[in-house]
């Protein structure tokens, strides 16, 4: 075989194995996303002792996001996207959380793929017609007494995700700290219930449920 044959049957080969092997190689490299955001337990010396009626404030360091499990030629990756971009108020009246929005905005969450992200905002999320998720409590709930070890709260809400709104129920973490109070929480989420279309590119798909996550700082 001359050496111009050669080269006219190995360069299509290998313009064939980067297109398999490539995403498959990036796909091994990927690790799994960090565990969802939780609030921790308190030292019971440095934790507020006030009562925790009145309006609170969502504070700097709030995160919120999602995760969502993709498979990428073939190997399975679990995705967090996450934005610091997250304001709102929770209202506590006679020791009853009596009410709450919490508002993200949608276009600043980022994952660790510029690509999948700019994907995520135009595609999925349609950020210039929706630019913002919300969650509101929906119904009072009962608040056990807070301290320094993290209690659960059931809580009746709406999320609204790409401008549909649902009911959800969520489990809430709220524990008070030194600064005010805490809370994390994950909403599983069908994504046909909100109108929104999993991709599904060939070499990557996305499966069709998911959760929204978040952690909130509180100060009053």
């Amino acid at each position: 075989m001359t050496r111009r044959a050669w080269i006219l049957i190995s360069v299509p080969v290998l313009l064939v194995l980067a297109l398999v092997l490539g995403p498959l190689a990036y796909a091994a490299l990927q690790d799994d996303a960090a565990p969802a955001p939780r609030v921790q337990a308190q030292p019971e010396d440095a934790v507020l002792s006030a009562g925790t009626d009145g309006v609170w404030t969502v504070a700097d360091g709030s995160t919120a996001g999602y995760r969502v499990d993709e498979v990428l030629n073939g190997a399975d990756v679990t995705v967090a996207g996450t934005t610091d971009r997250v304001t709102g108020t929770v209202e506590v009246a006679d020791g009853r959380l009596a009410g709450a929005q919490v508002t993200v905005d949608v276009a600043s969450i980022a994952t660790d793929s510029g690509r999948r992200d700019a994907y995520f905002r135009d595609n999925v999320m349609d950020v210039a017609a929706h630019p913002t998720a919300t969650f509101a409590v929906r119904e009072p709930a009962d608040l056990p007494e807070l301290s320094g070890e993290p209690v659960t709260v059931p809580v009746a809400g709406e999320l609204t995700l790409a401008g549909e709104t649902r009911p959800v129920q969520v489990e809430l973490s709220v524990v008070r700290t030194a600064g005010g109070v805490d809370v994390s929480g994950s909403v599983p989420v069908t994504f046909a219930d909100f109108g929104i279309e999993p991709p599904d590119l060939g070499f990557v798909s996305v499966e069709d449920q998911g959760s929204v996550e978040f952690l909130v700082h509180l100060v009053r």
